[in-house]
């Protein structure tokens, strides 16, 4: 385990740029699947994206080496992968997965009942769609032209706080952004934090919106067992501070909670009255 992140630490730095190889978007499989692609590269995307590390930090010479001809880089690479996720990642395996399906469900879902503009819509506050330009909130400023090759949205669980994408714009358009969850070795705010936090009301607010696709602002109010004009100004709240995306769905405005919301109530979602549910993946 130790020579395997010795080696993952030489490609992968804590910040800046990172090979894209190292990071293939694999859409139908599991970590084997994934493997195969980066055992795949291409040589010349190999070559160029090594050469672009060795510029921004110290390389080991086999590693600029990789890309040439007889090189088997690659398979000491992938084994190393294949160990780290084997000892750090696999006995959580499963809540990752559900906090990422939870997550494409959730946008499936939305997508189907608003279209496209929901979709994008639904990812504030991290990105912001400002028809045509979907503007995100990425480390470094940059723009990328799609130019008619769409968009792959990609939900991460060990993707924080802001979304980020591919550093070649040749490639496949990716952007990957983070899904809600608790960190693995932490837990979600309780039920009194999330009270002592946001005020009771406000809570329940978020947790009633939290727990379907979307709502009304009739539909919780009715839930919550407050006023209307007190929800409305609730919700308004919960949405000036990221927690709420609302959208116009004919004479409705329907209500969602974002990722920061459903990571804010990773532990439990408070209601008056009524038994906590899971607001979102754990």
């Amino acid at each position: 385990m130790k020579g395997a992140l010795h080696l993952l630490r030489l490609l992968i730095p804590a910040s800046g740029y990172i090979p894209d190889f190292l990071t293939p978007s694999n859409t139908g499989g599991e970590l084997f699947a994934g493997l195969d692609q980066v055992r795949g590269t291409p040589r010349a995307q190999l070559t160029r994206e090594l050469t672009r590390l060795a510029e921004s930090r110290p390389v080991p010479t086999w590693a600029t080496t990789m890309g040439r001809p007889g090189a088997d880089g690659l398979v000491p690479l992938t084994k190393a992968l294949a160990t780290y996720h084997r000892a750090l990642l696999q006995p959580f395996w499963p809540r990752i997965r559900t906090a990422v399906d939870n997550d494409i469900g959730r946008r499936a879902s939305t997508l189907l009942g608003g279209g496209t503009q929901a979709l994008l819509e639904g990812l504030r506050p991290m990105a912001r769609w400002n028809s045509p330009t979907l503007e995100v909130d990425y480390p470094v400023d940059r723009d990328l032209h799609l130019a008619g090759r769409g968009l792959l949205l990609v939900p991460s669980y060990f993707c924080w706080g802001r979304p980020t994408a591919l550093a070649d714009p040749g490639l496949t358009p990716v952007l990957v952004y983070p899904v809600a969850k608790v960190p693995l070795d932490g837990e979600g705010a309780t039920e009194q934090g999330l009270v002592r936090l946001l005020g009771r009301t406000r809570a329940a607010v978020l947790a009633e919106v939290a727990n379907r696709n979307a709502r009304t602002t009739s539909e919780v109010a009715e839930a919550v067992g407050v006023t209307l004009p007190s929800v409305s100004y609730q919700i308004g709240v919960l949405r000036d501070g990221g927690l709420v995306a609302s959208r116009r769905d004919g004479k409705y405005v329907l209500h969602t909670a974002t990722p920061l919301g459903l990571r804010l109530l990773g532990g439990g979602t408070p209601g008056p009255g009524r038994q906590s549910a899971p607001a979102g993946p754990v």
